[in-house]
Parts: structure tokens; C-alpha cells; sequence
């Protein structure tokens, strides 16, 4: 399985456990010129946006050590975008990161990570 592949797993994996958490998925890789969100949902009147970091293994480091400071500046553009197309000035929002461990079967999410 290639990166890509491994990529769209962890997302199906992390849709999967939000959907079992009692969220509803709004929008799945949503992509502007500048940036992308891998999943926005909504959990209760909360828009969340998530990044989700898959790991086959550890070599790496942690996979939520892979959002960055740029990573981040690009969702949180990307995310005024999305609130600015569909009016949602006035909705409580927040930031996750979900890590999932494909080897070890396991989520970790991370609540208002930035």
C-alpha cells in the first residue's frame, strides 16, 4: 500500500469513528486553490476541522507531529474559506487532529489540537 493509499484508509478509519461518536460528516477532502481540509463535521451546533495523520508504523515519530506551523496556517485558511462560502459566522468551531495507527488497529483524538 503506498502513501496515498494508506492516506485514505486512516481518513475512512477517522470518518468511521467521528460518524460513532454521533458526528456528521459534511465535507471529506475539501480542496481550494491554497489549501485542504482532510474532514469538516459537525458534532452537536460545532463545525470541526480535522487532520488526519496515519502511521504504519513509529520511524516517523508521531503522526500528529507531522502538522506543522505551515500545515496548520494552510487549514486555518482553508477553514475561513469554507466558513466564509457557507455564512457560518456565528457557529463555535475548533481544530482536531486524529493520528490513526493502522498497524495497531487504534484512534487517537486529539480535541482542539490548534
Amino acid at each position: 500500500m503506498n502513501n496515498k493509499e494508506k492516506g485514505y484508509l486512516g481518513e475512512d478509519i477517522a470518518c468511521k469513528y467521528l460518524i460513532s461518536k454521533g458526528a456528521e460528516i459534511l465535507e471529506s477532502n475539501y480542496k481550494i486553490k491554497t489549501g485542504e481540509i482532510d474532514i469538516i463535521t459537525k458534532l452537536e451546533n460545532e463545525i470541526i476541522f480535522v487532520e488526519v495523520k496515519s502511521r504504519s508504523n513509529m520511524r516517523y515519530g508521531y503522526p500528529s507531529e507531522a502538522v506543522n506551523h505551515k500545515k496548520i496556517k494552510k487549514i486555518i485558511g482553508t477553514a475561513k474559506y469554507y466558513i466564509l462560502k457557507n455564512n457560518l459566522y456565528n457557529v463555535p468551531i475548533r481544530f482536531d487532529v486524529i493520528e490513526v495507527y493502522l498497524n495497531e488497529n487504534k484512534v487517537n483524538h486529539i480535541v482542539n489540537a490548534f
